[in-house]
């Protein structure tokens, strides 16, 4: 046997420990227990001439029990004892568990009397602890052992089978394909796999289960009807019978690892040779590479035109983009080969490689650096020559942007000034015409500076030579010979601008005096008729009085308005003499307004039809607001008597929830009493919700009668019933406790005197401290583990606050618990007697089921306290039952 590592026992020791909690949850999983462990002691047992037929009841004078240990151990146990007593079978029995519990084997309530009397439960757990031991945790995949070890080499086994997905030892195996397919992958003769279907699994696993026996000497543990008619097959059944396959195929798979070592080293031997060969390809065909690149680098003969410079540097560029970067993946493939060849050698003991000459590492580089040096160089020139041919196109282009720009501000500029507008222009024409003459003139000594930069570009390109140069000085001179004739006939037009200026100042002059009049009166009849045909929207009968009171200043105002009308068509006529009088050519109307006298006219005829439509519209919205102010009073006086009515009714249910006078009953016929006459309520809910409809309808949307707004009105009716039902539900909850645990009327009302007591917020539940002080005030005298202990009965949900009810059950129960834990104190004196202590084995023995589990429930956390293991002295026991107070 291989040397105990107690580094692992982490990693089989888990699953011992659990089996006393989960064995024999399940019938089915007994009986796959009982077969399977049985067939595999025999398998082992019958190395030595033996077996067993009943697994609880061979085991129980420890004879077998030792015989299996050594066989599959190979170590030689304690002599064992040969009587039939019982005595001489727990000695027995005892020395099987020495040995196991010296392999690093912690046994969990395993005892050599449970294994003699025949516990199936202790001799199952004691069979599945060997075989943890003994079969599985010495299984090592990938740095992992045991279970987790087990499960990956099935994994790995089985990945390449389809519909076959181990994840776990029960559900994983029961379509029977994951045991076919580790025999098929280990003898694949033995089984025709692509036969076989996932909707037959009682043919897969008999299949499996026969193979196996037969040609694999692995005994039938299991059987396929019972793992069919399982819903979870017994993990530690299908653990057990897997380990066999992994124990049957792991001799096999070293056989195949030495053979698969030596053709291994030939195929070492051939790849060396490889490498050799394609480091020689590989160096020859790069620096081939190199040698033609290089001249192509070095090649400097300048191109006249950016075009043809920039197609020199987009080759460039493609060579780093897309010829190079292989290249230099070549070169780092190249020394990753050569390293990885001399390391291969070295480790092969073969000398290391010497390449041909001129083809070494640095043979390479050297070139390689050769190139770089006149890529880097060609590129310099490159970018060099490209910004010396962008310098002359840039001036060229400057040229031609600077020509266009100031040849389309000079387009048609001729034309303009030659034009005679200003014989049939008015004055405010005339002026316009003067002023945007003005603006030309400035603009156009703005442009003396961009003709003179076009002149000083067409010589600058002249001096540097540029290949387009007639054609640059032809525009130029153009341009300039059209700048001198503009300012000429600038010159020209102002004269005759100013001329025509005087002739009109006269007219001007009234025409102004017209304008200045009009606008403002045209715009107070446009703001007139706005406000006239305005759509209003109000609330209240106070806003329609506003806007009727506005409505009768304003008709106050149309006479004084009708004599500026009068005033303004009176200049107009005399405008209109004057011309005919003096004959003066006016080519248009007046240049300050266009606001003639028909659109005065026209528009003051609407203003005074507008008037009396105005007049009906404010009765009309006026009638309106007092029948909405009539529905708002009569809602409101309905709202402000309902809401404290809900208010008033809320307080009075909240004090009679918390009242201690008379009975319980006597509160729950008052509550229903209180439910009634809510109930009865009703039709006046109803009546306000009419009312509301009707508020709905006319689109009111504010009160100032009431601050009750329907929403508050039903969210307030809609607690109080719920209020009064859940106080209801309390208060009969509290009676069916106190007759359920027998608590009498005087112990409620005490009981209700202490909760509202420490209700200082008076919510109807206490928080943790105000639990805490009641507790206190009650005679408890706890520490936080019997506080925490307690609050996790009666705030289970974890919401920090103690409910009456939560409250009233815990009391009653904690009276319960004090009547146990005194019958089981008297109980402890008789069974410790002298040694006065007692251990797990000995409640569950001694006494009743229920208090035994009570007293081993309460017996947890002081457990370890004193030198016997699993046991408590009369002062811890004491402790354990009443807590830390009575200690």
């Amino acid at each position: 046997m291989d040397h105990y590592d107690p580094q692992q026992t982490n990693d089989y020791m888990q699953p011992e420990e659990d089996w006393d909690r989960d064995l024999l949850l399940d019938p089915a999983w007994e009986k796959q227990q009982r077969k399977t462990f049985t067939a595999w002691c025999n398998s082992h047992l019958r190395k030595a001439g033996t077996q067993i037929e009943n697994i609880e009841e061979d085991f129980r004078d420890g004879l077998k029990l030792m015989l299996l240990l050594e066989v599959i151990s190979g170590e030689r146990l304690a002599k064992p004892e040969r009587g039939k007593m019982r005595v001489h079978k727990i000695s027995n029995v005892n020395k099987a568990l020495d040995f196991i519990a010296s392999k690093g084997v912690k046994l969990v309530s395993i005892g050599a009397e449970e294994i003699v009397d025949g516990n199936v439960k202790m001799t199952l757990g004691m069979i599945w602890t060997i075989i943890l031991r003994f079969a599985i945790q010495d299984i090592s995949v990938e740095e992992t052992s045991a279970k987790e070890g087990l499960l990956l080499w099935c994994q790995r086994k089985t990945a390449p089978y389809k519909n076959v997905n181990i994840q776990n030892f029960h559900i994983s195996w029961k379509d029977g394909l994951g045991f076919c397919a580790l025999i098929h992958r280990h003898r694949p003769e033995l089984i025709d796999y692509g036969k076989l279907r996932k909707d037959d699994p009682l043919n897969n696993l008999n299949t499996a289960f026969d193979v196996a026996e037969k040609y694999l000497d692995i005994p039938k543990m299991l059987d396929a009807e019972d793992i069919i008619g399982t819903l979870r097959p017994d993990e530690k059944a299908i653990m057990t019978y897997v380990s066999c396959y992994y124990h049957a195929f792991s001799g096999a798979q070293k056989a195949e690892t030495a053979a698969n070592r030596i053709c291994k080293v030939l195929a070492v031997n051939q790849e060396n040779e490889q490498l050799m060969e394609d480091y020689e390809k590989l160096a020859s065909d790069l620096l081939e590479w190199i040698r033609r690149t290089i001249p192509w680098l070095e090649n400097r003969a300048p191109e006249n035109t950016m075009q043809a410079m920039q197609q020199k540097l987009e080759d460039f560029r493609d060579y780093r983009r897309l010829h190079k970067p292989p290249k230099v993946q070549e070169k780092c493939q190249l020394e990753i080969n050569f390293n990885t060849l001399q390391t291969k050698l070295r480790l092969s003991n073969r000398p290391a490689f010497m390449p041909s000459e001129g083809k070494m590492v640095s043979d390479i580089n050297n070139a390689w650096g050769g190139l770089e040096q006149a890529e880097k160089g060609y590129e310099e020139w490159l970018l060099n020559e490209i910004r010396r041919l962008e310098r002359l196109d840039h001036l060229a282009e400057k040229f031609r942007q600077k020509a266009s720009i100031h040849e389309s501000w000079t387009d048609g500029k001729e034309a303009m000034l030659q034009q005679k507008d200003y014989e049939t222009a008015t004055l405010s024409e005339i002026k316009a015409l003067l002023k945007k003459h003005e603006a030309f003139e400035s603009d156009l000594a703005a442009h003396q500076d961009r003709v003179e930069q076009i002149a000083a570009i067409a010589q600058e390109l002249n001096e540097l030579d540029y290949y387009d140069s007639p054609s640059v000085n032809a525009r130029c001179q153009k341009i300039c010979d059209q700048w001198d004739n503009l300012g000429a006939l600038t010159q020209k037009r102002r004269e005759a601008l100013e001329r025509t200026e005087k002739l009109l100042e006269t007219i001007d002059q009234l025409y102004l005096e017209y304008a200045k009049r009009a606008a403002p009166f045209n715009n107070w009849m446009e703001g007139a008729m706005e406000d006239l045909q305005d759509t209003f929207i109000v609330h209240t009968i106070e806003e329609i009085q506003g806007l009727t009171t506005a409505h009768e200043q304003f008709k106050a105002t149309l006479p004084d308005a009708d004599k500026e009308r009068q005033a303004i068509l009176g200049i107009h006529n005399e405008v209109s003499k004057i011309v005919q009088t003096y004959h003066v050519n006016m080519a248009g109307t007046n240049p300050y307004t266009t606001i003639t006298p028909h659109e005065i006219n026209g528009k003051w005829e609407h203003v005074r039809q507008l008037v009396p439509r105005r007049d009906q519209a404010l009765m009309e919205e006026h009638a309106r607001q007092q029948q909405n102010e009539r529905l708002r009073k009569q809602f409101g006086a309905q709202a402000n008597v309902i809401g404290p009515w809900i208010q008033t009714k809320m307080e009075e249910i909240g004090r009679i929830s918390i009242e201690m006078h008379g009975t319980l009953e006597d509160q729950l016929n008052h509550l229903r009493q209180y439910e009634k006459s809510i109930v009865n309520y009703k039709p006046k809910i109803d009546q306000l919700e009419g009312d509301h409809q009707l508020i709905q309808e006319a689109l009111i949307f504010d009160n100032k009668h009431t601050n009750y707004t329907m929403e508050h009105i039903r969210v307030g009716w809609e607690q109080l019933l719920t209020t009064i039902a859940r106080t209801i539900n309390e208060v009969e909850n509290q009676i069916l406790t106190r007759d359920a645990k027998g608590i009498s009327q005087e112990q409620m009302n005490e009981f209700r005197a202490s909760f509202n007591h420490f209700d200082r917020k008076k919510t109807g539940m206490m928080d943790c401290e105000d639990f805490r002080a009641c507790l206190i005030s009650m005679g408890y005298n706890m520490g936080e583990a019997e506080f925490a202990r307690i609050m996790s009965i009666v705030d289970p949900n974890r919401l920090g606050v103690v409910t009456f009810q939560a409250f009233i059950d815990f009391m009653s129960r904690e009276t319960a618990d004090t009547d146990t834990a005194d019958q089981v104190m008297a109980s402890f004196k008789i069974l410790a007697g002298d040694k006065n202590y007692i251990t797990v084995d000995e409640l569950r023995r001694e006494l009743p089921p229920d208090q035994a589990e009570y007293c081993i429930a309460r017996m947890a956390p002081y457990n370890g306290r004193d030198a016997v293991p699993g046991a408590l002295d009369y002062m811890s026991f004491s402790t354990a039952l009443y807590g830390e107070s009575d200690l």
